[in-house]
């Protein structure tokens, strides 16, 4: 596996790992709930079993990528190439719902996820092209 693509998977790891702290340790800041995920205060204690799980998701989604880079470098290359792609190729997929979540309007208004369902996808989306080469 090239070095391009384990920067991308590092930094799918790294969009994961934010978005983990955010639903999960930060959650309950306005600038958080509101500001970002766009969900009124009055709504929290209604979305915070979801943010909690969501954000333990993301927490071990990225662990895939981060095992399977370590593989990669002790001596485990084709066990690791391939947790690195199978976690990257979930993590394109997962952004891709998240992006038709969003096209769909549904949970807040159209568009205010696009950002997040771009990039949860295309760093993933990154490895997967560049492991190619």
């Amino acid at each position: 596996m090239n070095a391009i693509a384990q920067v991308c998977a590092g930094l799918a790891v790294l969009v994961h790992l934010v978005a983990f702290t955010w639903e999960v340790l930060l959650f309950e800041r306005p600038g958080v709930h509101q500001g970002i995920f766009k969900i009124p205060t009055a709504n929290l204690p209604a979305t915070r079993l979801w943010s909690f799980n969501v954000g333990f998701y993301n927490l071990f989604l990225a662990a895939g990528p981060v095992a399977g880079l370590v593989l990669l470098h002790t001596g485990h290359a084709d066990a690791g190439r391939w947790l690195v792609l199978y976690c990257c190729g979930f993590m394109l997929l997962a952004g891709i719902a998240l992006g038709v979540s969003d096209l769909r309007g549904l949970s807040r208004p159209r568009g205010a996820g696009r950002g997040g369902a771009l990039a949860q996808a295309l760093p993933a989306l990154g490895a997967l092209v560049a492991a190619l080469f």
